[in-house]
């Protein structure tokens, strides 16, 4: 397995997150005008960029544990039974800590 392909991927995708995070709050952080006619409109959006927001949080956390195991020497392994994650699984999802038979079992 080339683990520097994978590190690779994950912080590339771990820069992507994290500057969107940045657009977000940008976003959020912004004076909005009480008087507008679309208030419920803003309103909604903000809502959708929160939730947008905790998704990118929990997909970064999962990112930074991947590298955490890659520096650990354990990437590519299943954390719940311990046996080799197959390439083909993290070229899908080079995040993911579980091999497709303990990530089905969830």
């Amino acid at each position: 397995m080339d683990v520097a392909h994978y590190k690779a991927v994950l912080e590339t995708r771990q820069a992507e997150i994290l500057k969107r995070l940045h657009r977000i709050d940008d976003d959020l952080g912004r004076t909005r005008d009480p008087d507008s006619a679309e208030r419920a409109t803003e309103a909604e959006n903000d809502e959708v960029l929160e939730e947008f927001g905790h998704v990118g949080s929990d997909e970064l956390k999962a990112l930074e544990a991947a590298l955490q195991r890659i520096e650990a020497g354990t990437y590519g392994k299943c954390v719940k039974c311990g046996k080799p994650i197959s390439e083909e699984r993290l070229d899908v999802v080079p995040q993911t800590p579980f091999c497709k038979k303990c990530a089905a079992s969830l």
